[in-house]
């Protein structure tokens, strides 16, 4: 009689990425749907009563499907600077005027959030975009508060403040006002070269010594930035707004971030190489993270770009966070773990000392803040 024999490890994860991949391939979208996205579906929010899934029932459509529209909804922030006491990240204030990106990276961090306003962290993340039409008048109301003490505030932490909807509503461009008026520090993190728009601004911040800006580049290759961020700008202009920028007096970072294993970690040199071309002073890097819904979205994504390397790409980003998709420790998160995460990070520290790039922008001045004036409604006696 043959004895029973365990499967080994490696047998079983083969099957379990063989019922992942089976299961994420009946819920992709017809890819003409989602041209322009980065999500390839659209699953309910963890915390709906119902769930819904795609099911082919052997007929396929009669007509073709509609693309997927962006949908803005205005709404009135009741504050405006979000704080964090984070170890591992280098700032304690931020302010993010929108919420959902339509940039459509499939790797964002941020797309979990979007759960906690009845979407998906899939296409809805990158079409129901929230705008919070007050973000320049509720600012000003913080930043006049008696007990207001000023220290610089990170813009782009969450969604990137020049998106699409940007070009429409201008908060981010109001938010610099502010900011100049009021000699706020504040810094800032893009994928767009929409930012070039406000170079006025940004400009005189810079004389005093009050405005940082780091340009997010993930590859020199425009058709892989294409499938990576769909509606970001391409690497070329990116590259361009770092020279304009730089020339302009504005002390300006390149982020090769994310690093992702087997899809462009092989450019991080190239990337840091480029930006001080342009005229970068900083360099940084973050590993491809993969908090809550992101792992199945960049699943999901791999297998409509990159169905031969889904299995090579997770199996690495496994080795770096402790044979699971994500390791949320502080200290570890940004940088992982492992033989990969620690090569990664030795040629990006080796290559940031041959281009001459400092590991970190020049600090921002916080003793020039000067209160807003508020209006109000009580009249004067004289």
């Amino acid at each position: 009689m043959a004895l029973y024999q365990a499967p080994s490890f490696e047998a079983l994860e083969r099957l379990s990425l063989s019922r992942d991949a089976d299961l994420a391939r009946r819920e992709l979208i017809n890819a003409e749907s989602v041209r322009g996205r980065g999500a390839q579906s659209n699953r309910s929010g963890r915390f709906e009563t119902h769930a819904r899934e795609n099911f082919d029932d052997g007929w396929g459509n009669v007509e073709p499907m509609p693309l997927f529209e962006t949908t803005e909804h205005l709404e009135r922030a009741k504050t405006i600077i979000t704080t964090n006491d984070s170890p591992d990240i280098a700032f304690e204030r931020s302010i993010n005027a929108y919420r959902g990106c339509e940039h459509g990276c499939s790797y964002c961090f941020a797309r979990p959030t979007h759960a906690y306003l009845g979407h998906s962290a899939g296409i809805d993340f990158e079409r129901d975009i929230y705008v919070k039409a007050n973000a320049v008048e509720a600012l000003r109301q913080e930043l006049g508060a008696r007990s207001y003490r000023p220290k610089a505030i990170a813009m782009g932490t969450n969604t990137d403040p020049y998106q699409p909807a940007e070009r429409k509503h201008k908060l981010t461009r109001g938010i610099l006002e502010v900011m100049l008026e009021t000699k706020h520090p504040v810094m800032i993190t893009t994928k767009s070269a929409l930012i070039l728009r406000d170079l006025d601004i940004l400009t005189e911040l810079a004389k005093l010594n009050l405005v940082k800006v780091a340009i997010s580049v993930t590859s020199m290759d425009h058709k892989l930035s294409r499938k990576m961020e769909p509606r970001a700008s391409s690497p070329a202009r990116r590259l361009e707004a770092i020279k304009a920028l730089s020339e302009a007096g504005i002390p300006t970072a390149i982020f090769a971030s994310p690093m992702i294993p087997a899809i462009n970690d092989m450019e991080l040199e190239r990337i840091l190489d480029a930006g001080k071309a342009q005229g970068a002073i900083s360099a940084s890097m973050i590993l491809l993270r993969l908090p809550g819904e992101v792992r199945d979205v960049f699943r999901e994504w791999l297998l409509r770009h990159f169905p031969d390397r889904v299995r090579h790409v997770l199996s690495l980003v496994r080795d770096t966070r402790g044979g699971r998709d994500y390791d949320s420790r502080w200290g570890t998160r940004m940088t992982g773990e492992g033989p990969y995460a620690t090569l990664l990070r030795q040629r990006f520290e080796k290559a940031r000392e041959r281009y001459g790039l400092n590991p970190k922008l020049p600090p921002l001045r916080a003793d020039l803040f000067e209160a807003p004036r508020l209006e109000t409604r009580q009249m004067s006696l004289f």
